[in-house]
């Protein structure tokens, strides 16, 4: 796995080309901060995608502010061509939806990050209502941040993701909700004991994660809709997906039986009726 990370984040700084003639050029927003393994599949995804719809083209890197909102609307500003972000009737309305669930929808199963010392703090919680007692951290442009609101969680916005880690290890809020794709691989990152997981609950709500390309390039999503598609068919998609994310889902704490979901609303997101 490292290697193959190491080997995608070469082919990407230098421009990786779908063709040898390639003359097409997909601008993908990149943002300005340490890259995790959903990031690196991410990159993945897109190129294998694209070459799935037979789509010729050469993506080069857009370096973009850490503020997800704001890269979006880059893509409405035709500054960069394809992002990739958790869905909200704002953001679909600011850039193409290309509707399928990159994360199968674990994006939207959050386990819970605390301080060690604050793991008492939830062996009774049950409930939204015993949660709502307790305060959580997201992004403050995060859709994340109004879902929790709307279901009378309390819930801290803050613009610098990586300082949300910190504040929670220093114990300035109680949780940090983390998807179950993304937890492990930011523990590891951020490497320190006092970060830990509740292993008794966890909280859910439906949502999706797609890529968005810009309105001025229908072509562009048109393509990677049907290399998706295709990728799905051939079962590519999901050993792509198995390859980056099977043994950190293994290693969440979660023993059947033993756990609680607690399950949220999300009045911010309207699901296809059947996945493509």
């Amino acid at each position: 796995m490292k290697r193959l990370c190491s080997a995608i984040l070469v082919l990407l700084s230098l421009g990786y080309s779908l063709t040898t003639e390639a003359n097409n050029v997909v601008n993908l927003a990149i943002e300005q901060r340490p890259l995790y393994k959903r990031d690196y599949y991410l990159h993945e995804l897109l190129a294998a995608a694209l070459r799935a719809s037979n789509y010729q083209a050469e993506i080069s890197e857009v370096l973009v502010h850490p503020h997800q909102q704001r890269t979006l609307l880059m893509l409405d500003e035709n500054q960069a061509d394809v992002f990739w972000s958790m869905t909200s009737p704002e953001r679909e309305h600011l850039a193409i939806a290309v509707k399928v669930p990159l994360f199968k929808g674990y994006i939207g199963k959050r386990a819970l990050l605390t301080k060690r010392a604050f793991l008492p703090r939830f062996k009774d919680v049950k409930t939204k209502q015993d949660l709502a007692q307790f305060s959580a951290i997201q992004g403050h442009d995060w859709p994340d941040t109004k879902i929790l609101a709307q279901n009378g969680l309390t819930v801290r916005p803050l613009a610098n993701y990586q300082a949300m880690f910190n504040l929670v290890i220093r114990g300035r809020v109680d949780y940090f909700p983390r998807s179950f794709i993304e937890v492990i691989s930011e523990m590891e990152q951020v490497k320190s004991d006092e970060l830990v997981i509740v292993p008794n609950l966890y909280i859910s709500y439906p949502t999706a994660f797609y890529f968005f390309v810009s309105n001025h390039k229908p072509e562009l999503a048109e393509a990677l809709l049907k290399g998706l598609k295709v990728m799905k068919s051939t079962g590519e998609f999901e050993q792509l997906f198995a390859s980056y994310f099977a043994e950190d889902l293994a290693k969440l704490p979660f023993k059947e039986g033993e756990v609680i979901e607690i399950k949220l609303d999300n009045d911010y997101f309207q699901p296809q009726k059947k996945e493509p």
